[in-house]
């Protein structure tokens, strides 16, 4: 073999074939054969990009996985890990909560989870914020594993979460695990992506002879039992162990260290026709959310179709006008946009258009973000200084595992437990002072929406299924599906009730509404609700006072008019 550079770059094209950056070199192709591959030319990778633009939008991804340890008390540093490393989904493993749901973890991310005990085993999906309204479908398995279903642009992905059981574990549990993770494999369609992040618990060792077609030559060590386990699934199910294709150092490999082990037990799988869209896979290291375990991550282009952006909706701050001065300030411009009249015009379509624009300038309007999480005010500064020590600790001792590091790393890591728990408590407590007031209640019920609305899976349903199960993400096809739907449900005959013959109609002349009458109704209406199709509150007619009540009046009685 001649080689010339030593920058290498993986070709997930050809499994086991490997390109240089600069120079030329002879490798030993997949199938055995010789291939020579010559100098790169300069602009190549601008062509491919332009190339690519012309077939589509691509949507890059970072896809993670991680064995925590334990979620309890790491929800909002492992939040604050994925945001500095870009991490868009990330599979977790062992995360000891008890239960089926889903809970905001802080800044924006979603856990997705399930485990049966507290104090073993249980597996997740954490997702981005962007993301979290893809979902389309939640399973959950066991407590070992579990799936998502994600569209992202018309391109369905499936996220898979996997907790191998250890070495020691009795046979019939570890083929329990390899059964349930078949079956969802065999669930998904072939024309879905699928990645998978899992803590297999064991090592497929480095090198690939014989196995070239799922794995790359870049393991750790030498293949185990459990390794072997993991290179005949991904043959079974046609799948390439990713970490294994790029050559890296050995501390970007490296996914487990504990005291003198060193060891590669986490990994990311996809399918094999799939690996040219992934460009890099490498082990995060210098973070501290978990002891032993950890971060890979790998990265993923997705060439998708063009679709128009949907707007983002931005309302109108109609709440401003619980106060005096705002409400003063929109009665003056009104006036003014009508030309100095008090008196609002009788024609309904203009009155509510010059309400809606000057409320639109005087009370200004939303950017269509979410809101902050309101239950991660105790995220401070002192906190995160304390984990920013831990991790530099952390590195340090991994650097030099001195018994001074050591001892430096685990005070740091109970000086983080304590500011936690102490700015937890000083929000919590400061929440419990303002229940006393109005704007206490608010909040205390803005929480609990937020929470139910968190714990759901599917926050939206964003697509529909065809008769055998399969998802329609085209205009054309969802919308032939509703045609079908809607031509079932019409065309089906139904036992009626018979109708009671003979009833007679009074007629009588209603009387005109009195404007005391709508003055009334104005005072016992309710402020801070949704707004109807009109976008125009309850609090404008209020703030407007007697022009309102006349203008109402007058509408109303119109349109009874016109119905008599």
């Amino acid at each position: 073999m001649r080689i010339v550079s030593t920058n290498f770059i993986p070709d997930r094209s050809r499994p086991g074939l490997t390109t240089t950056a600069i120079g030329a070199v002879d490798l030993q192709g997949a199938g055995g054969n010789w291939a020579t591959v010559g100098r790169r030319s300069r602009g190549g990778r601008r062509v491919r990009r332009q190339r690519e633009k012309r077939k589509g939008k691509s949507v890059g991804l970072r896809i993670g996985t991680l064995n925590v340890g334990t979620m309890t008390g790491k929800g909002r540093e492992l939040a604050d890990v994925m945001e500095r490393r870009k991490v868009d989904i990330l599979c977790v493993q062992e995360t000891r909560w008890k239960g089926s749901k889903a809970r905001s973890i802080g800044a924006g991310f979603k856990l997705f989870y399930y485990g049966v005990d507290s104090k073993r085993n249980g597996v997740g999906v954490v997702l981005k914020e962007e993301f979290v309204r893809n979902v389309l479908e939640v399973k959950r398995v066991s407590d070992r594993v579990m799936s998502l279903k994600l569209e992202i642009e018309g391109v369905m992905l499936n996220v898979v979460s996997g907790y191998a059981p250890q070495v020691g574990c009795e046979l019939e549990e570890k083929e329990r695990f390899w059964s349930e993770l078949d079956e969802v494999m065999e669930s998904i369609p072939t024309g879905e992506r699928v990645v998978i992040g899992a803590d297999f618990n064991g090592h497929v060792g480095e090198g690939n002879t014989g196995d070239e077609e799922v794995m790359g030559k870049f393991g750790v060590k030498e293949r185990n039992l459990e390794g072997q386990m993991v290179v005949d699934f991904a043959k079974r199910m046609d799948m390439g162990v990713v970490n294994t294709y790029f050559q890296k150092r050995e501390e970007h490999r490296v996914t487990y260290k504990s005291g003198g082990r060193r060891t590669q037990v986490d990994y990311i799988l996809c399918r094999r026709g799939n690996l040219k869209e992934i460009s890099d896979c490498k082990v995060v290291v210098g973070e501290s959310v978990a002891r032993q375990h950890r971060m890979v991550v790998c990265r993923m282009t997705l060439m998708v179709c063009k679709k128009k952006r949907s707007e983002i909706e931005k309302k109108t701050k109609w709440w401003k006008l619980k106060k005096e001065e705002c409400c003063e300030e929109f009665r003056q411009k009104l006036r003014q946009a009508l030309g100095g009249q008090v008196v609002l015009p009788d024609d309904w379509e203009t009155t509510a258009e010059v309400i809606r624009e000057t409320g639109r300038k005087v009370l200004g309007v939303s950017s269509g973000r979410r809101k902050e999480d309101k239950e991660t005010w105790w995220w401070n500064e002192e906190v995160q200084d304390s984990i920013q020590r831990k991790r530099l600790a952390k590195k340090k001792w991994d650097m030099d595992r001195t018994e001074e590091n050591r001892q430096e790393y685990k005070e740091l890591q109970r000086r983080v437990k304590r500011e936690v728990s102490k700015a937890k408590q000083k929000a919590y407590d400061e929440l419990y002072t303002r229940l006393d007031t109005r704007e206490g209640e608010k909040d205390l019920y803005r929480l609990a929406r937020q929470r139910d609305r968190d714990g759901k899976d599917v926050q939206q349903v964003r697509v529909i299924k065809d008769r055998d199960g399969r998802v329609l993400t085209s205009e054309e096809s969802v919308q032939r599906r509703w045609k079908e739907y809607f031509e079932e449900l019409m065309n089906e005959e139904n036992e009626r009730e018979k109708r009671v013959e003979g009833v007679n109609s009074v007629e009588q002349k209603v009387d005109k509404i009195r404007k005391d009458e709508v003055r009334k109704a104005l005072k016992r209406m309710k402020s801070g609700k949704a707004v109807g199709p009109d976008d125009i509150p309850v609090e404008v007619w209020k703030c407007l006072g007697e022009a309102a009540v006349e203008f109402l009046a007058s509408l109303f009685n119109r349109v009874l008019e016109k119905l008599q």
